[in-house]
């Protein structure tokens, strides 16, 4: 029963609940990211390169020439699909710039929130101190 308990403890730390909640709202991010890069960015990718769809770019192993990717793979050819790795680039370089934009606002407005520094504690003056250190030292030679 202690095993349960100490789970349970384990389970709802802060750390555990924050990093469950970045997971989720880390996937939500993904998932607009990736709508953003698939519907909006690809797209006009494609016009800017004459409509080229890098995913069906590839090359044939057996030295064969197939009119397109889906019909080497019905052929079972070997291919490189270098098209999907020049696509995944693509896609990286936009989502590390999206999230760079993203976290670069965060901290601006985390700047902007940030509180005065609090004042240190005053402690005793200089004189003060030397004082107290000449009454010690009185006090030890009487």
């Amino acid at each position: 029963m202690a095993f349960f308990k100490d789970f349970k403890t384990f389970l709802m730390k802060g750390d555990i609940v924050a990093l469950a909640t970045a997971v989720v709202i880390g996937a939500a991010f993904k998932t607009i990211i990736d709508s953003l890069v698939k519907d909006v960015i690809t797209p006009i990718i494609g016009v800017l390169t004459g409509g080229t769809d890098f995913t069906k770019k590839f090359i044939s192993l057996d030295g064969e020439h197939y009119a397109s990717l889906e019909v080497a793979r019905e052929a079972k050819a070997a291919v490189l699909t270098y098209g999907n790795l020049i696509q995944a680039i693509i896609n990286f370089i936009i989502i590390g710039l999206f999230i760079f934009l993203f976290l670069r606002a965060y901290e601006k407005t985390k700047k902007k929130e940030d509180p005065k520094p609090v004042a240190a504690p005053k402690g005793p003056t200089q004189e003060e101190l030397l004082t107290e250190i000449r009454d010690e030292l009185k006090r030890q030679n009487s």
